[in-house]
């Protein structure tokens, strides 16, 4: 039995099907919507020139026919037979049977395309044992916090110690079932999108989508699962303000949905609704806090350092990433030693023992939100040290979970106080940096009067900026006006030079307070609630030791800590 000649896609605009005498070419591919109709471009030509009817005729075998026909309209299909066999001089029978046999196999082909597209490809990169063991290792050693803030550091990520540490831990949450968020804040040119991308890049490439502008609906037509447990990168939030809204319901309520108008295949209009399904964890950079205030409250709030020191560090990178004495082997392999580990980690369940005993401090603003971010902050730490923890299953559900010990609390309070901070205070970021920078100058000059025009020199900061933050200072009381006219200009006093130190005072002694009663409460032995619900099953490795919150601290020294050393990024610093 002769064989079936097979059509030809390996270009899909030039579709190929040739039998022993006419060869045909379907011209621009066929379209894979519509199963109700086939309409396609075909050019019928002779292929087989040694048929001695085409000898004796060599005019003939030069011949091509072009249509553009429904390969489901009997009636075109019929017309498109007689045309070819009058023009080709060939047989009808032949022809039928070649356009009949083609139309089967673009239906194959339709259907078969359907079904590939259909089909969720798996990008996730298999590792090989030897990788895995890294990985594993990686996640099993002591310190691992430490550990994995060296690892950043070594992998192109230059300061920013704290802040690079937290985006990672808040990266990394996107594989829990409520995942955080982050927002850079910080002055253009001062690295947010920089610090984002770096850190963003130890993440592996299936688990995140980098966003640079999106169209109002974007979000809507996403795969229904697409999204889930994925990172999406924002890298400038004024990008993405025409979808900001659905961002934010993705963010809270880890789903969203759209019904629109769609028209069928008879002409009839119906609804669809549309839906995309979360969790996901959004990363932002922007320079105007207050304009994205509501997305602001569902997440992490940082700010770059932009001290002349973290300049200096920078530019020393810069240096010598230009004299080609910087490892990039190393770096790369750094990097994918850190992707490796985040694949290894599992949607392990976490429970908080502690979590009736933590409390956030009364001076936070939106507290129930907060408290929320704080309790997920803490399971994310816990979360990361699953290779270290002791499995455990529930009695009555058998449930396997880990369990967040206090060490996970005392780092998450180290890590968490600048945020809180942030949240507690009347002032925006920018505002509280140039309000810390005008009192150490007053203490620096030995002053308890000043004027706008002599901190704006000293200072050399922009007039507009300036004048917008002694606005909001003066509105929220915290400067007032001592002496002058508004045509000879004003003396400004400030009304407290020690309220900022009290805040911070305030937030790190509830945090400590709760901390030394939990460990009180282990050095006597009283267990925490719901220690006992549980039972061990398996034991994967010892506690991860932390060192003490003192210690912690020293590690991690945060940007407005750094206020206090130096005015801004023009150099100023107190005097001695």
């Amino acid at each position: 039995m002769e064989a079936k000649a097979q059509i030809n896609t390996t270009n899909p605009d030039a579709i190929i099907y040739n039998t022993e005498e006419l060869g045909f070419t379907v011209l621009g591919g066929i379209r894979i919507d519509g199963l109700d109709r086939l309409r396609v471009t075909l050019k019928i030509e002779v292929i087989n020139r040694k048929i001695k009817h085409y000898l004796n005729n060599p005019e003939l075998a030069g011949l091509a026919i072009r249509h553009n026909i429904d390969l489901y309209n009997d009636v075109q299909v019929e017309k498109l037979i007689r045309k070819t066999a009058e023009r080709l001089e060939t047989g009808i029978s032949g022809i039928a049977k070649a356009v009949a046999e083609l139309t089967n196999q673009l239906e194959l082909h339709r259907l078969q395309k359907i079904e590939e597209q259909d089909k969720k490809p798996d990008t996730r990169k298999p590792l090989t044992e030897n990788e895995r063991k890294a990985a594993t290792s990686f996640l099993q050693q002591e310190d691992l916090l430490e550990r994995t803030n060296e690892a950043i550091g070594k992998s192109g990520v230059i300061g920013e110690e704290l802040n690079r540490l937290l985006m990672y831990l808040i990266f990394t949450s996107r594989k829990r079932e409520h995942p955080l968020h982050i927002i850079s804040l910080g002055n253009s040119g001062s690295g947010k999108t920089y610090l984002q991308e770096k850190v963003g890049g130890l993440i592996p490439e299936e688990d995140k989508l980098e966003i640079t502008v999106l169209s109002e609906n974007a979000f809507y037509y996403f795969g229904q699962r697409e999204l889930q447990h994925k990172l999406i990168m924002i890298e400038d939030l004024d990008g993405a303000e025409n979808v900001l809204y659905p961002l934010r319901e993705l963010q809270s309520k880890k789903r969203i949905s759209k019904t629109v108008a769609h028209k069928d295949t008879r002409g009839n209009t119906k609804t669809v609704s549309l839906t995309v399904e979360g969790p996901v964890s959004v990363a932002g950079c922007t320079t105007k806090e207050s304009i994205y205030e509501d997305n602001a409250n569902r997440s992490f709030l940082i700010y770059l350092d932009e001290s002349p020191e973290q300049d200096e560090k920078i530019m020393a990178y810069q240096r010598r990433a230009s004299a080609g004495i910087t490892d990039k082997e190393a770096e790369q392999e750094i990097k994918q030693l850190l992707q490796n580990t985040q694949r290894i980690l599992k949607n392990t369940t976490v429970r908080n023992p502690f979590a009736e005993m933590l409390k956030i401090p009364q001076e936070v603003f939106k507290p129930r939100r907060t408290n929320s971010h704080y309790l997920q902050f803490v399971e994310a730490i816990t979360f990361y040290h699953q290779y270290q923890r002791e499995e455990k299953a529930d009695k009555e559900t058998g449930e396997i979970f880990i369990e967040t010990t206090i060490e996970d609390i005392e780092t998450a309070n180290t890590l968490i106080k600048e945020i809180l901070l942030r949240k507690s205070d009347e002032l925006n970021t920018a505002c509280r940096r140039y309000f810390e920078y005008l009192k150490a100058f007053l203490k620096t000059e030995n002053k308890t009067a000043f004027t706008a025009r002599e901190v704006r020199q000293e200072l050399r900061i922009n007039h507009n900026n300036q004048k917008r933050y002694m606005l909001q200072l003066l509105y929220n009381n915290y400067i007032k006006k001592s002496t002058g006219t508004k045509a000879k200009g004003y003396q400004y006093e400030v009304v407290s030079m020690e309220e900022y130190e009290t805040l911070k005072n305030s937030i790190s002694s509830v945090l400590d307070a709760i901390l030394d009663s939990l460990k009180q409460q282990k050095t006597n032995g009283c267990p925490a609630s719901g220690l006992n619900s549980s039972q061990a099953v398996h034991r994967q490795n010892e506690p991860l030791k932390v060192s003490n919150s003192k210690g912690n601290s020293k590690k991690f020294k945060s940007s407005s800590e750094e206020a206090s050393d130096q005015i801004n990024e023009t150099g100023f610093r107190k005097k001695p």
